[in-house]
């Protein structure tokens, strides 16, 4: 690399933490290792060299290293990686959730119309408020999970709905809890006509947009009252690292069968499978091995991550 280019790449990285991560100049100074006037310089550089906009024009070098070798090594079609050495984690989500928007935008500024199935959770919630609003009636957003907990209480990050209030088009709610009360009430809420025409419109999706969860006290499925304390620790004893939708997952990918299988009302998707347009937007120290799992297994064929979690995920494959 180039003198001049190792700065701009120094300055794209000084630009994603102040202008995205909200990172002060001091911090910048510390984490890049360079005094307060050089950070100062550095933010200032990617300015004068139309490095910022809306978005960062200038990616990371390493970055697009590790997203072509996440690409090769793992057969993804789509991949993008955002700094995130130095970074805690809402700064990384936040930087996950601009990046993502780029990608969603691809779909969404289409004309033709478009199925746009989406799971739920807090990143994929944060990369659609960053979308800004497109005229496209014709769009569909289809649910891929159920947003109501076992108490009746729907969880705030319904996200399909958001998507749709940005496209200004229609929205199909998956009509039933994520899991049901047992196996028979869930073959109840499955077998409805409305559920039953949901689900067939997602498996015509265009794209599907999800997250990739961890599984531990306190994630996400556990504090929305989807999953009690006792079935997060019965989960990691059988080696669960992560989950897509209600289907757990194992360290090297596998699908791992748990009770709650038989109550699962989520629309079903497998490892390994044929479709190509399954993209993940999921970061974070604690979701690495989760990340690394969904990948390992062929569970997703586009990523939006950050760095950190990229570097885990090729060294442990």
């Amino acid at each position: 690399m180039s003198k001049h280019n190792k700065k701009l790449d120094q300055a794209a990285r000084a630009a994603w933490m102040y202008y995205v991560a909200g990172e002060t100049q001091h911090d910048i100074a510390d984490k890049l290792g360079v005094s307060r006037q050089v950070a100062q310089r550095l933010v200032a550089l990617a300015t004068e060299q139309g490095l910022v906009s809306v978005n960062i024009s200038h990616p990371v070098a390493e970055c697009m290293t590790l997203a072509e070798q996440l690409k090769t090594r793992f057969g993804l079609s789509i991949c993008q990686v955002v700094p995130s050495v130095g970074l805690d984690s809402a700064a990384i989500h936040a930087m996950i959730a601009v990046a993502g928007a780029e990608v969603m935008a691809q779909t969404l500024k289409q004309t033709d119309p478009q199925i746009i199935a989406v799971g739920s959770g807090r990143t994929l919630r944060a990369t659609i408020d960053e979308l800004p609003e497109f005229d496209r009636p014709q769009h569909s957003c289809v649910s891929l999970i159920g947003a109501i907990a076992s108490d009746g209480s729907c969880t705030r990050y319904d996200v399909p709905l958001w998507m749709a209030e940005k496209t200004q088009g229609r929205y199909f709610i998956l009509p039933a809890p994520l899991y049901a009360d047992s196996a028979d009430d869930r073959a109840l809420w499955c077998n409805h006509r409305i559920y039953r025409t949901v689900t067939e419109k997602a498996a015509q999706a265009d794209v599907m947009f999800l997250g990739v969860g961890h599984v531990d006290k306190g994630c996400p499925l556990n504090v929305d009252g989807f999953i009690t304390n006792q079935q997060v620790e019965e989960l990691k004893a059988q080696q669960v690292v992560g989950e897509m939708l209600g289907h757990f997952i194992g360290a090297q990918g596998e699908r791992v069968p748990s009770e709650l299988d038989s109550r699962l009302t989520s629309v079903n998707i497998t490892p390994q499978n044929e479709r190509r347009n399954i993209i993940a937007f999921s970061g974070g120290k604690e979701k690495h091995r989760a990340i690394t799992a969904a990948l390992k297994g062929g569970w997703i064929k586009g990523l939006v991550t950050d760095e950190e979690s990229a570097i885990a995920a090729l060294a442990s494959a």
